[in-house]
């Protein structure tokens, strides 16, 4: 089979969906259309517009292929969700992970989950624990619930629908559903204790190809020749990807977003403190990453919530007096999740608290989060930034003052449909980091020394 020049990628936020084609021999984005990821309100509980987004990639694929064409499809998703199918489709809708749960349900379900030293998976807010949702779908809607016969990891879900093939796969059960053992690189014991081994869908490399498009959708968008759908990846391991490919360890990679992951490739992974989210994702390869997040797109934004469009050299002319007059953030923006999920977050020092000031403390906030995560996974050696902080000049400028290394921006704005791509064959040349000439003001240090005595106390 000859390689593919264009690879079709469907790419699921939790902010937003994408459809891509990406090129083969360069990986850019050839061809790229957008929808929000909306949620549903309900019955029977909040859940992901799963037509609205099937509608939306059908229409996506149909225009790709009248032009530029695709030879392939490739899937990424966020993690924490899954599908559960019956003898029609969907038995159950895909549950939104923000979701919180009852207090009874909650509390069983923490008596029933494996330990950290198990699943290296910390115990999350919601259903950001895969486990949490199975158990709560199951205890709260039994007569649904009955009707489920197979389960789907999310990437794999969208598989189904275009090939009619089901499986699960590696990455997807290993970030954080405390349904897999990353030290044994098999199902933990919570699949027993849920009943659902017999449910969940066999396990694939995210590399298969599971099968062509089914014939009645290749009609629908207009195909000539049949397409092979590759099993697919849960979006931050497909960040991870390419630079598993290309760099040896230790690196560490920052892939931005909704949240912030970061992957410390060589890190130290059995020293990791379930309290401050740190925990083991399971790469492409089926290989156990010392991790850590923190919602720092989420709260990069509500940071700067109606301050509108900002040049970004308005924020750091703002910088210097920022610096001198201690404005700061405090964590945790979003609670419940960050190495201080459990702290009210404030503002410091607030006085004339303009757009440009709002933007330069949130800048210095998200770098300094992140710094704490790096060393919280024993991350080592040279710093990949992508997604939308890569081209945030302030960050990158601090992340490199308070880490003492290398930080790279990586142009493009997600390397995660690039990841994706590299399932079905892509092997482009690595992307050169985009300059950054911005240095940080000799007065950052006494303030990232204030910052991190305030969240230590």
């Amino acid at each position: 089979m000859n390689s593919p020049s264009h690879i079709a990628v469907l790419d699921i936020g939790k902010t937003n969906a994408k459809a891509v084609i990406v090129d083969a021999s360069t990986g850019s984005e050839i061809a790229v259309r957008t929808t929000p990821n909306r949620v549903l309100s309900g019955p029977p509980y909040p859940h992901y517009n799963i037509d609205g987004l099937w509608r939306f990639f059908l229409d996506s694929l149909a225009e790709f292929a009248r032009s530029p064409g695709f030879e392939a499809i490739s899937i990424t998703t966020h993690g924490a969700s899954a599908a559960l199918l019956g003898e029609n489709g969907l038995a159950m809708p895909v549950l939104d992970y923000e979701h919180i749960y009852p207090d009874d349900i909650r509390e069983y379900y923490a008596a029933l989950r494996p330990g950290f030293d198990e699943t290296a998976s910390p115990s999350l807010s919601g259903g950001l624990n895969l486990g949490a949702q199975l158990h709560y779908q199951k205890t709260a809607f039994p007569d649904l619930f009955a009707k489920v016969q197979t389960i789907l990891t999310y990437p794999q879900y969208w598989a189904w629908r275009l090939t009619g093939v089901a499986a699960c796969e590696a990455t997807s059960l290993g970030c954080h559903t405390d349904l897999w053992n990353p030290h044994t690189g098999s199902l933990s014991s919570l699949v027993d204790r849920l009943e659902i081994g017999a449910l969940l869908a066999p396990l694939r490399s995210a590399f298969d190809p599971l099968g062509s498009i089914l014939p009645e959708i290749t009609l629908e968008i207009g195909l000539n020749t049949p397409v092979a759908v590759h099993c697919g990846i849960h979006d931050s391991n497909a960040s991870l990807l390419p630079h598993l490919i290309r760099r040896k360890p230790p690196f560490a990679v920052v892939s931005t977003g909704t949240w912030v992951v970061i992957f410390g490739v060589g890190g130290h992974a059995g020293k990791l403190d379930p309290d401050r989210d740190t925990l083991v994702n399971v790469d492409a390869y089926s290989r156990p990453v010392p991790s850590a997040r923190f919602m720092g797109g989420r709260e990069f934004e509500l940071l700067v919530e109606g301050c509108g469009p900002l040049d970004s050299g308005q924020a750091e002319k703002a910088l210097p007096d920022i610096l001198q007059n201690r404005l700061m953030v405090l964590p945790s923006v979003v609670r419940g999740s960050g190495p201080f999920a459990s702290r009210e977050m404030a503002w410091l020092s607030t006085e004339n608290l303009t757009p440009a000031r709002r933007h330069a403390a949130a800048s210095l906030y998200a770098a300094l989060m992140t710094d704490v995560s790096l060393g919280l996974v024993g991350a080592d050696g040279p710093i990949l930034v992508e997604g939308p902080f890569a081209r945030n000049r302030i960050y990158l400028a601090a992340l490199g003052r308070l880490t003492g290394r290398d930080v790279l921006a990586l142009p493009g704005s997600t390397g995660t449909s690039l990841g994706a791509a590299m399932l079905a064959g892509m092997q482009p040349e690595a992307s050169a980091p985009e300059p950054n000439d911005f240095t940080m003001p000799e007065t950052f240090a006494s303030y990232a020394r204030e910052w991190r005595n305030l969240v230590s106390g």
